[in-house]
């Protein structure tokens, strides 16, 4: 608790003390010295960045027997943020507790949100539970630290605690773009279906997030109802972010079409949006589109569009799908020569992919000899799946057990090496793999599947029981696998005969 300057933690930087004269220059300055304009000229130095000269007109108020209002508060709370002073926050918290002002929703919310940025979780929960009547900024900033600590359950708690007439597009769109970062990608889509059906008009926040969430699992009829939600409520020019976002969406649910179309209506395209058709030809294996689109990128326009290192990772990739070892090297040693700074290990990697995957081992190994740093496991794995691909088992164990001792618990190169074997058709070696996964204690990471039932997405992994259908579903697939046993025991008779 503090009442003056001195009993604040001094702030240890060179150019503090000239800070703190030039702060009392200001305040002393000042033809009227009160609550509202020393208030004022804190905020405008926040406004201005200059947080550490905010901090000392505070200093200068308490000396000077002004008292604090609660925007005092709330404005000094903002500068403690900005410049990480924790322990400044603490005391100005304990002040507020001696003036009665913690209960005060304006500045109770201000250090809810300074815990929540520079403290914990429980210090957040503690100050709003001493908020009377909090508000929507209350509420939305219990529930982004809930969801910057990865508790969904308690951030949808309070989510659904809050009262209806208090939910905005701020509540929502916390909920959801918390959601997508976390990849939770299906309760984001059936957060936003939920949004729209309690008449929350989305913001421009709102529809990229929920696109990528769709494309990551392919749910192209939200996507849809996405993209019409936006044509709707925006017009028909969405933003470049949206517009982006739609391009990358089209191209992971398999319709380039829709992708390429999205990118032509986009008339302020940036590095981001050729990346995102670039990548898209190549992630649904029309190499050559995306090796076209990168050239036209090259020479469109009167605006110069330079490619980043995102740029030349969706080009490698085209090569590798269309097998163009030679492009490849052109467009990875240009890079080299001329853009060097864009070059990262990703790079390297789908240098080894490519190689490796055209069944150029030697020259894989080479490069991997070559490299200006030592290979991590994903090279390995890259040079483990050429070997999958060609069946070459002898390589594969090498790659295998590199793997294996730069990532001992690593499941997918048991997986990928016990594939090639599989191919390969040595099954003893396929046997023991799978024995020594066993007694390593390593399980491969269950499959999933989704599938979208009008606005609703349903996810499933293997030897799914939490579904609340599942009798059905489980009556319905034995009904399937019946078939297809009768069917080819019918084809084989057939095949005696």
């Amino acid at each position: 608790m503090f009442g003056s300057a001195e009993e604040i933690p001094k702030i240890q930087e060179p150019q503090a003390e000239l800070k703190r004269r030039n702060a009392r220059k200001l305040f002393d300055e000042m033809p009227e010295r009160d609550a509202v304009s020393v208030t004022s000229l804190m905020s405008h130095l926040g406004k201005k960045k200059r947080h550490k000269e905010a901090i000392f007109i505070f200093l200068a108020m308490l000396d000077s027997d002004i008292k604090p209002t609660e925007y005092t508060f709330g404005t000094i709370l903002h500068s403690s943020v900005a410049i990480g002073d924790i322990n400044l926050g603490n005391q100005i918290h304990a002040y507020t507790q001696k003036t009665c002002f913690n209960s005060n929703v304006f500045v109770g919310s201000a250090m809810m949100d300074l815990y929540v940025k520079l403290g914990t979780i429980e210090e957040a929960l503690m100050t709003f539970n001493g908020i009377h009547s909090p508000n929507v900024v209350s509420y939305t900033t219990l529930i982004s630290g809930f969801v910057k600590e990865r508790m969904f359950e308690k951030a949808r708690e309070v989510f659904d605690s809050m009262p209806d007439n208090e939910k905005n597009i701020v509540s929502w769109n916390t909920m959801i773009v918390g959601y997508g970062r976390a990849g939770r990608n299906e309760d984001v889509v059936n957060l936003f279906v939920e949004m729209l059906r309690r008449g929350t008009v989305p913001s421009e926040y709102t529809y990229p997030c929920v696109a990528i969430a769709a494309a990551n699992i392919g749910a192209l009829g939200v996507g849809r109802s996405v993209h019409a939600c936006a044509v709707k409520f925006s017009g028909n020019r969405p933003g470049l972010y949206l517009s982006n976002s739609l391009v990358s969406f089209y191209a992971k649910c398999g319709c380039m079409d829709d992708s390429l179309l999205a990118f032509r209506k986009n008339p302020d395209r940036n590095v981001v949006s050729w990346n995102a058709l670039i990548c898209g030809y190549a992630q649904n294996g029309r190499g050559t589109d995306a090796i076209a689109a990168y050239e036209e990128m090259n020479r469109t326009g009167s605006v110069v569009v330079e490619p980043n290192s995102v740029t030349l990772l969706g080009l490698l990739w085209a090569c590798t799908h269309v097998g163009k070892v030679d492009d490849g090297y052109k467009y990875f040693n240009e890079a080299r020569s001329k853009r060097p700074e864009i070059l990262e290990p990703e790079h390297y990697a789908c240098m080894i992919d490519l190689l490796s995957r055209s069944g150029k081992f030697l020259e894989a190994e080479k490069f991997l000899d070559d490299l200006p740093f030592d290979p991590g496991v994903g090279f390995w794995k890259a040079l483990l799946g050429g070997c999958r691909v060609h069946s070459n088992t002898a390589l594969g164990e090498i790659a295998a057990t590199r793997i294996v001792e730069l990532d001992p618990d690593d499941v997918s190169s048991y997986v990928m090496l016990s594939n090639a074997h599989s191919a390969a058709g040595k099954w003893e070696s396929v046997v023991k793999i799978r024995k020594k996964m066993k007694e390593k204690g390593l399980r491969r990471i269950p499959g999933s599947s989704w599938v979208e039932i009008g606005t609703k997405v349903h996810v499933f992994v293997t030897g799914d029981v939490r579904h609340e259908e599942k009798d059905e579903i489980y009556r319905v697939l034995r009904l399937f696998l019946e078939h297809v046993r009768v069917t080819n025991s019918l084809v084989r008779d057939d095949l005696v005969i």
